[in-house]
């Protein structure tokens, strides 16, 4: 872990709590280049009816827009959740340098749980990864989606 890994996690979790109000699944994410945050986003899938509006693609594009370059070469990506393989595609292909993500996915994971696109050889480009960074807070907040879900399924 990085000096300012869990100040970043913290912004992404911020972002995360943009999507828990909104209905979303409560992930977030931040770019962030030579200490600052360039991008940001938050899961907006049921708010926009759009499967591709993940969090990190949101984030990505963002950062894109900020530098005015397709690469994100010395950015870091940070990130509440393992990212899946639509984001971590998207993280090899904007040349992430880094990937930072708190709490592992074990159905969707692109890095560990489920596969390792962020690390594959095969690939054209290989991103350092640092999982569980603030692994509580994160999973703090997909444990009050799932529960506030539920209630509001026996409720209706």
């Amino acid at each position: 872990m990085k000096r300012d890994d869990l100040y970043f996690m913290r912004e992404a979790i911020r972002e995360g709590r943009k999507a828990l109000e909104s209905g979303d699944v409560p992930i977030g994410a931040v770019v962030v280049l030579d200490g600052r945050i360039i991008g940001r986003g938050h899961n907006q899938v049921e708010l926009l009816k759009d499967p591709t509006a993940h969090a990190e693609m949101i984030a990505i594009t963002a950062a894109t827009a900020t530098i005015g370059e397709k690469w994100l070469r010395d950015a870091t990506l940070y990130v509440t959740v393992e990212p899946c393989a639509m984001c971590a595609g998207a993280a090899v292909l904007a040349r992430l340098k880094r990937v930072v993500y708190g709490v592992q996915e074990i159905k969707t994971g692109a890095h560990s749980s489920l596969f390792n696109l962020l690390n594959d050889p095969r690939l054209n480009h290989q991103i350092e990864v640092t999982p569980g960074v603030a692994r509580d807070e994160c999973a703090a907040l997909m444990m009050e989606f799932f529960q506030n879900l539920r209630e509001q399924n026996k409720n209706t």
